[in-house]
Parts: structure tokens; C-alpha cells; sequence
């Protein structure tokens, strides 16, 4: 299977143009699933694959308690692969197409309270590490950029003297971004301070942010240091970075920030997005009705 899957993920790169981020999850999730078909029902190859064979895969996501959000995107994967197949005529039949994908719940990451941002913010920095996470979480709840976005970043994407970032979103599709004066003393102090230090001298990585060996940090590696920052601080929210994006745009809202410059903030292509993922929170709609209206109050 695994040749019908490298197949799959040229003609994503080459025919499709896809995002290499959306490239290289569709791939984790195929070969998580040709996994279980190996291992679990004995199934090698593309032609033995039943309907029976799909819909046990999903059984066992939701049995080891994969949210619905994440086997409805392997589902998708699943799906569109089987298409592809069926299309070139390297199977006779699409046996995915009449599964249903699950209902999605709706539901929307927690959400930090600004006491609890500076909280976690407050990062005595000593070690080149301290310096380089201080700026990681500052620019990341500084400019609501997504994970992916920030780690992407090139030294070449920082403007300071326009106070801006350039960064890539989905589809590629690039987009500008001010940050402020906390994130950019903090970035200056990590290259004056911690990236100097990080630097693989046999191999120089343009990336602006580096793990212990000179690359580029990876998403699992922030993860741990986020993970364990909120530890340190005794948050016990169970926040992902996707939370500091979301606190970002709340905190806009809370503000009086206009939605469509979230949005633009954001790099959502339809403000129905933003409208979703950024609620305007109970607290300022009443804070405001006690305050507007004149007879909230006697």
C-alpha cells in the first residue's frame, strides 16, 4: 500500500499544488490507517480493501477515544484517497463512498484569561532556551498566528523596522502581521541572547527559531515546552498552542477589536470562521449592556 500512498502524495504536491503541511497530514493519516489494515485485518494491498474494512477502522478511532474532529479528517483523507484510486483506475470500485462522515461537534479550545497569559509570559530568562521561549509564546499570542505559521518563520520574515512579520498560511497564501513592542524586545533579546547560541556551526539554519541541535523546532518539541511552562505556572487549563491563538482573537474581541480586522489577523478567507472560532464572550456583553443601555440600572 505504501506505493499507492507515495503515488498519492506526488500527485497532491505536483497536480494538486496542496500546502506541504496539508500534504504531509494527509500522509500521516493514510499510513496510520494502511497500519491498522495490516496489522488488524490482515489487508496489504489497495484491491482487498471492503467497506467492512473502512468502517472497522473507524470503530476502533472512536473506541480509543479520538475526537470527532480527527476521524472525520482522517475520513476525509480515507475518502479523497480512495477517489484518487477509483480515478486513475487502480481500483474498480470506491468502497468509501457511501460511508457518512460523523456529525462534528462544535467546540472551541480554552481560552486563557489575560491574567493568566502574563502569568505564563512571565519567563525569567537565563538560558538561551528561556530566551527563545519567551519569544515563541509571545509572538504566538502576540499575532494569533498558527503553530505551523510560527515555526515556519525565516530570520528574513521579521521586519522590525516596519514591525511586521510575514508568514504563510493555508494554501500558502501569504499574509503580513504587526507585532508589538513585547514581542519585538523579546525577539531581539532571543537572537542577542539564545539563537547565537543554538546555532549548528556545520549546518546554519535560516529558521528563527532552533532546538538544541541547530533545526528547525518541531511541533511535538513546543508542544513539551508549553506543556510543561503550565505546569511550572500552575495553570491547570488543559490549553494546546491552538488556545493561544484563540486567546488572542478573544482578547481582540474583549477589547472592542473590529471582526474584520481579526479576521484579516487571522488569515480566515471567510469571516463565518471567524465569526465561529471567536466568540464574544458573556462577561463584555453584559459589561456592556449595564453600561450603554439607560435602563439597565436604577
Amino acid at each position: 500500500m505504501n506505493k499507492e500512498i507515495e503515488d498519492y502524495e506526488n500527485y497532491l504536491i505536483y497536480e494538486r499544488r496542496m500546502a506541504k503541511n496539508t500534504t504531509s497530514s494527509y500522509k500521516r493519516d493514510l499510513e496510520h490507517y494502511a497500519t491498522y489494515l495490516e496489522e488488524n485485518r490482515k489487508v496489504f494491498s489497495v484491491d482487498n480493501i471492503s467497506k467492512f474494512d473502512i468502517e472497522s477502522y473507524l470503530e476502533y478511532l472512536n473506541k480509543n477515544d479520538y475526537t470527532t474532529t480527527s476521524i472525520a479528517r482522517k475520513l476525509t483523507a480515507i475518502k479523497n484517497f480512495h477517489k484518487y484510486l477509483f480515478a486513475i483506475n487502480r481500483l474498480k470500485t470506491d468502497e468509501s463512498l457511501t460511508i457518512e462522515r460523523p456529525k462534528l461537534r462544535k467546540s472551541l479550545p480554552n481560552v486563557l484569561t489575560v491574567d493568566e497569559v502574563d502569568k505564563l509570559l512571565d519567563i525569567n530568562t537565563i538560558t538561551p532556551f528561556d530566551y527563545r521561549n519567551k519569544a515563541m509564546l509571545e509572538l504566538l499570542y502576540g499575532t494569533g498566528l498558527r503553530i505551523s505559521e510560527m515555526l515556519d518563520l525565516k530570520l528574513t520574515d521579521v521586519d522590525f523596522e516596519n514591525c511586521v512579520v510575514r508568514c504563510f498560511g493555508k494554501g500558502s497564501k501569504e499574509r503580513i502581521v504587526p507585532i508589538g513592542e513585547y514581542i519585538i524586545d523579546s525577539l531581539n533579546n532571543y537572537l542577542n541572547n539564545g539563537r547565537n547560541l543554538l546555532i549548528n556551526k556545520k549546518k546554519v539554519s535560516d529558521y528563527l527559531f532552533l532546538n538544541s541541535r541547530g533545526d528547525r523546532i518541531s511541533r511535538f518539541s513546543f508542544f513539551k515546552i508549553l506543556k510543561k511552562l503550565l505546569r511550572d505556572k500552575d495553570i491547570k487549563k488543559n490549553v494546546s498552542p491552538h488556545s493561544l491563538r484563540h486567546s488572542f482573537a478573544t482578547h481582540m474581541l474583549e477589547n472592542g477589536a473590529d471582526l474584520r480586522s481579526i479576521q484579516e489577523l487571522l488569515g480566515h478567507s471567510d469571516i463565518a470562521t471567524t465569526r465561529i472560532y471567536t466568540h464574544i464572550t458573556n462577561k463584555k456583553v453584559e459589561n456592556d449592556y449595564i453600561e450603554y443601555h439607560p435602563r439597565s440600572k436604577k
